[in-house]
């Protein structure tokens, strides 16, 4: 069997994608989940990862579609799955210095590799899947070619990178961001993180044989060839023991005429954002700063027609004039096209730390400058999920119906009380969540 077709980035194909998968959300979800059949399988697992990364699928328009269709007693897996998600990128917004001290470190251990040879002789293997460990060298060849990997596969592949192969989990986290179309700056960081035991301090996750050849359906069995013991790793101070800042505040929505940014952060910005229409719109990626290492083309390709989907949808929807820039000097690009527009207020749906977010403080001064206001949105599900995720993953689990009604889901979750919920099993973290 091929490997399947690479999904369309658009709204379409994400919907067709969620309606061909809510009907096997349910029980059936929970049940097969965890086998990676190979990537010309992926009948038990949704794929919609790369549609909700870029916000081309709303999580509430997931949850609705799946809760209306199972309910949140038999659709409970599925429903965390999701929710590790948030969590994980509520948790980065209250812990922002962890991206900081990731993305220093991968540039710093890039340097070294230069003067350690075996070190940069193993990871090259790695990277190009020449390892001979048969299962890790086939999951790096499926990501370099698809920019995808199971989610146990992704935990398999971070253990054997640091605990087989003794690489840095920071250059294995990179790896991801670059092939990964779901790349997610606070899922990516925090499942490396999680299986080296940093995240949740000493609790580590080792890649067994008997796990591998099981949910592969006896595709591979590396007997022999892997870790036996998963060491945590650490670090001067862990960033689990800091006490989380508060989260940063979002912007009103302004009144009268403004422009909107999209960027690859949020490309439904026409749907449930704001309450106002844009009088212009303008497309920009931020894809090559996931990495100090060049991006994959699949990558920018997934984020770019992303965003030419959703100014064709915002087009369509408002009437406005729409267009598409690219990854070089922001400000340069937004003042021209403010001034194109006549416009003095700019709108941008709220970019979670990464490279987005890491771009707009410079955007803004040059802005305020011009005499242009930028306005950063939250939207609505954010904000009743992500002030619960700033230390463990269980005060947000405990929360979940409360934030299903928040987001207009409170008829779906009717069968469960918040105290009958809260006591139900979660089940481990992930690495992305990959659905």
């Amino acid at each position: 069997m091929t490997a399947p077709r690479r999904p369309g980035a658009t709204r379409a194909a994400a919907t067709i994608a969620l309606e061909s998968f809510v009907p096997r959300a349910g029980r059936r979800y929970a049940r097969e989940r965890n086998f990676d059949y190979g990537p010309s399988d992926r009948h038990n697992v949704s794929v919609l990862s790369p549609y909700i990364r870029h916000r081309l699928l709303l999580e509430e328009d997931v949850l609705a579609a799946v809760l209306d269709e199972h309910g949140l007693s038999d659709a409970q897996k599925f429903v965390e799955e999701l929710f590790w998600r948030t969590y994980f990128k509520g948790w980065l917004e209250h812990h922002p210095e962890v991206w900081d001290s990731y993305f220093s470190d991968v540039a710093a251990v890039v340097r070294r590799l230069d003067g350690d040879t075996a070190a940069c002789e193993r990871y090259n293997e790695a990277v190009a899947g020449n390892t001979g460990i048969d299962c890790f060298d086939a999951w790096a060849t499926e990501l370099a070619e698809t920019g995808y990997l199971h989610n146990h596969a992704r935990m398999w592949f971070a253990s054997i990178w640091i605990y087989t192969l003794e690489l840095p989990w920071q250059l294995g986290a990179d790896l991801f961001i670059r092939h990964l179309l779901d790349g997610d700056p606070a899922s990516n960081t925090l499942g490396w993180r999680w299986v080296c035991g940093l995240h949740t301090r000493g609790k580590t996750y080792l890649a067994r044989v008997s796990n591998i050849t099981n949910f592969t359906n006896y595709r591979f069995n590396p007997r022999g060839r892997l870790a036996t013991s998963a060491p945590p790793l650490t670090e001067d101070l862990s960033a689990a023991t800091r006490p989380p800042t508060p989260l940063p505040s979002a912007d009103p929505e302004p009144t009268g005429r403004f422009g909107i940014l999209v960027t690859e952060e949020d490309c439904s910005v026409e749907h449930g954002l704001l309450t106002g229409r844009a009088a212009a719109a303008l497309g920009l990626t931020a894809t090559k700063d996931r990495s100090v290492l060049p991006v994959s083309p699949l990558v920018y390709d997934f984020a770019k027609d992303a965003i030419g989907d959703a100014l064709g949808r915002v087009r369509d929807a408002w009437g406005c004039p729409v267009e598409q820039g690219g990854d070089d000097d922001w400000a340069d690009q937004v003042l021209a096209w403010a001034e194109r527009h006549r416009l003095n207020k700019i709108v941008t749906a709220w970019a979670p730390v990464g490279p987005v977010a890491a771009r707009l403080p410079a955007l803004n001064a040059r802005l305020s400058d011009a005499g242009i206001e930028l306005f950063r949105i939250r939207r609505s599900f954010d904000e009743a999920a992500w002030p619960y995720a700033g230390r463990g993953y269980f005060k947000l689990k405990r929360q979940i119906p409360a934030v299903l009604s928040a987001a207009g889901l409170g008829a779906a979750v009717a069968e469960k009380t918040v105290g009958e919920y809260a006591g139900a099993s979660s089940g481990g973290a992930g690495m992305n969540w990959s659905g």
